[in-house]
C-alpha cells in the first residue's frame, strides 16, 4: 500500500499520542493505518507499508482486536485473515472509552471502595485523609454513574450536547459555594 505525505504525517503522529494516552506505538500506527485504508489489509501488507517486523504486527493486532477497534474479515480467492478498523469515529470514541473504564476506572473504583471500608477503622488514619479519600471516591463515582447515563446516547444527541457545553457553562454561571476551605475551586 502506498501511503501519501500526508497519510504518513497522519500515522505517525497518530504513534505519538498513541504513547502519550499508554498505547504501544505500533499498535496505535497500525489502528491510524486500518482507519486511514478503503480496503481490508493483511498482517503483510501492514508489515511491509509500515516497515515493523512481521510478529509486533501480529502482536498489535491481537491488541487492537482485544480493544474491539479491529476484526478480522476475508477476501474472495485470498486464504489470509485481512483487518479493518472501525470507521466511525463515534463508534472508535465509544469503545475506547468503554474499555479504558472497564481496564482502568472500574479496578480503581473496586480499590477505593475498598479503602473507603477499611479506612472507616483504621484508627492510624487521620481524619482528614479520609476525607480525601472519600472525595476522590465521590469524584470518579460521579464520572463513571455520568459516563453510564450518556454511553447509550446516540451520537448526534451527543454531538448537541457537546456543542451546548459553552453555553451551558454561562448559563450557570460561577457558583462561589464550589470554592472549598482551601481556596481551590471544586470540579
Amino acid at each position: 500500500m502506498q501511503l501519501s505525505p500526508t497519510m504518513q504525517k497522519y500515522i505517525l503522529h497518530w504513534g505519538e499520542m498513541g504513547t502519550r494516552w499508554g498505547v504501544n506505538r505500533t499498535v496505535a500506527q497500525i489502528h491510524a493505518l486500518l482507519f486511514l485504508s478503503n480496503q481490508p489489509l493483511h498482517a503483510e501488507e501492514i508489515s511491509e507499508t509500515l516497515g515493523v517486523a512481521r510478529s509486533n504486527v501480529s502482536t498489535s493486532l491481537k491488541e487492537l482486536q482485544s480493544w474491539g477497534l479491529t476484526r478480522i474479515t476475508h477476501v474472495l480467492g485470498d486464504r489470509r485473515d485481512h483487518f479493518v478498523a472501525h470507521s466511525d469515529v463515534w463508534d472508535i470514541f465509544r469503545v475506547i472509552m468503554e474499555e479504558r473504564k472497564r481496564r482502568e476506572i472500574d479496578p480503581t473504583l473496586t480499590v477505593l471502595r475498598e479503602c473507603a471500608i477499611e479506612a472507616a477503622e483504621d484508627t492510624a488514619m487521620e481524619a482528614q485523609t479520609r476525607v480525601k479519600m472519600d472525595q476522590v471516591l465521590a469524584f470518579l463515582e460521579m464520572l463513571a454513574s455520568t459516563y453510564e447515563d450518556f454511553k447509550h446516547l446516540p451520537p448526534a444527541t451527543v454531538q448537541r450536547f457537546l456543542r451546548m457545553g459553552g453555553k451551558v457553562a454561562r448559563f450557570l454561571g460561577p457558583d462561589d459555594s464550589d470554592v472549598g476551605d482551601d481556596g481551590w475551586r471544586a470540579l
